[in-house]
């Protein structure tokens, strides 16, 4: 049995598009507070990794106790949440550990180099269980994780665990798969597989075994309203004769089909803003300038604000700030990620978690007029054709979600919800 030591500081390396690995600075951990210090060498030839709220000096940089359990934004977006949490813990315990004893460095320490985004961190400190051929059948993978989710069994399984570091609270995978046999299936990065995120379902969902066709169906939407998306697929689930499937889409953080290693740094909003993520604490209105901002360039508000509308009018209320992602260059130059976690998702109050002008249902046409002012739009009626194409884009759903072979409660279910809202937001047309 291992031996439980707190981490007090980590190294903390940054990966290039270009494969190449850089020390960018120190984490440390006392009874106060966890600080961070840049590398006087990478403040010489790199980028900030969050230029809203780490300075980017050699200063001794303190982390706000909130929103991120007391660790900066910019670090705080490699660790994972709700499902990886519980993959994490489960692990912690079955080495006799209590999570109350894990800090947000130990976790740090845990992820190491396995994370969505450009960060690793060192030592790095592993729990897990690496002996395992890491080839998997995908199969078997989505069912132990269904049955982990649901309650079913409560051992962690070692393909979980070296596939568990994404953010998210349902099951899902981060795995690499072999563009020239797709069957040939990796929890580990290797040269060769293309890095992929892998969505599985469960009978507690809302839409039940239908939510990954449904996501597909709305990314499919989402492309034809002009809106970025990941590239995406679909793999059938062992009672796929069900109608089970699990969406699968490309990672956006390696920019190389075939060559994982070689990384975009990633940030979501929550991060760069320091925005908890878990309370409606974001406007549209906050995301557009943000976005203006960091990517320099006032056009960037137009693609922002057709996500915007598009979440409203595709009734997706789960818009919270970790859905929303930036990608920096090794230039240093800032660009929005493609659109993800992009589907159908009401909530009990029918708000939405991002406010249009601090209404989160049914905003009022002044305050969508504002927001196409601040998006850089010169006419109101060039932002409403905008919000026609991806009306046009929405009226597809029956005809996708058919060719989806979605079940015919769901189709209706959300016809009929689409049908609402678009009642009641018409009025952004007239």
């Amino acid at each position: 049995m291992k031996v439980f030591s707190p981490v007090k500081k980590l190294q903390v390396y940054r990966r290039l598009s270009n494969g190449d690995e850089v020390f960018v600075g120190q984490l440390a951990q006392n009874k106060q507070a966890v600080y961070f210090q840049y590398d006087s060498d990478y403040l010489t030839h790199f980028h900030s990794l969050s230029p809203f709220n780490l300075p980017f000096d050699n200063t001794l940089s303190q982390a706000p106790k909130r929103p991120h359990q007391g660790l900066h934004g910019a670090f705080a977006d490699s660790l994972p949440d709700g499902w990886g949490l519980l993959l994490m813990d489960r692990v912690f315990r079955q080495q006799n550990i209590s999570p109350q004893q894990i800090t947000v460095m130990d976790r740090l320490a845990y992820i190491g180099d396995t994370g969505i985004g450009a960060l690793s961190y060192r030592p790095i400190v592993d729990w897990k269980d690496a002996s395992q051929e890491a080839w998997i059948d995908i199969s078997q993978l989505g069912k132990q994780a269904t049955q982990l989710f649901e309650g079913d069994i409560d051992e962690v399984l070692t393909a979980l665990t070296n596939a568990g570091g994404s953010a998210g609270a349902r099951p899902k995978a981060l795995i690499y798969i072999d563009p020239k046999q797709p069957n040939r299936i990796s929890t580990r990065s290797q040269p060769g597989l293309q890095a992929w995120l892998i969505k599985f379902t469960s009978k507690n969902f809302l839409l039940g075994h239908d939510e990954g066709l449904c996501e597909a169906a709305y990314l499919t939407m989402a492309k034809q309203a002009g809106i970025d998306v990941p590239e995406w697929q679909l793999f059938e689930s062992p009672q796929s004769s069900s109608g089970k499937a699990w969406l699968a889409m490309k990672r956006f953080d390696c920019p190389n089909s075939t060559i994982p290693s070689r990384r975009c740094h990633t940030q979501s909003l929550c991060g760069l803003l320091d925005a908890d993520f878990r309370q409606p604490s974001m406007d549209y209105e906050n995301v557009i300038k943000a976005s203006q901002a960091l990517c320099k360039s006032p056009a960037v508000g137009q693609q922002q604000f057709v996500r915007a509308l598009f979440n409203l009018f595709a009734d997706n209320q789960d818009d919270h700030t970790k859905n929303w992602s930036f990608l920096m260059d090794d230039g240093g130059q800032w660009r929005p990620s493609p659109s993800y976690d992009v589907t159908f998702s009401p909530n009990p109050y029918q708000q939405h978690m991002m406010s249009y002008g601090g209404y989160g249902q049914q905003p009022p046409l002044k305050s969508i007029q504002k927001l196409a002012a601040q998006a850089n739009f010169v006419r109101w009626k060039d932002a409403q054709i905008e919000i026609s194409n991806m009306i046009d884009a929405l009226s597809n759903w029956v005809l996708i979600a058919k060719e989806l072979e979605i079940k015919k409660e769901t189709i209706a279910l959300i016809s009929q919800q689409l049908n609402s809202v678009y009642q009641q937001n018409k009025h952004l047309l007239d």
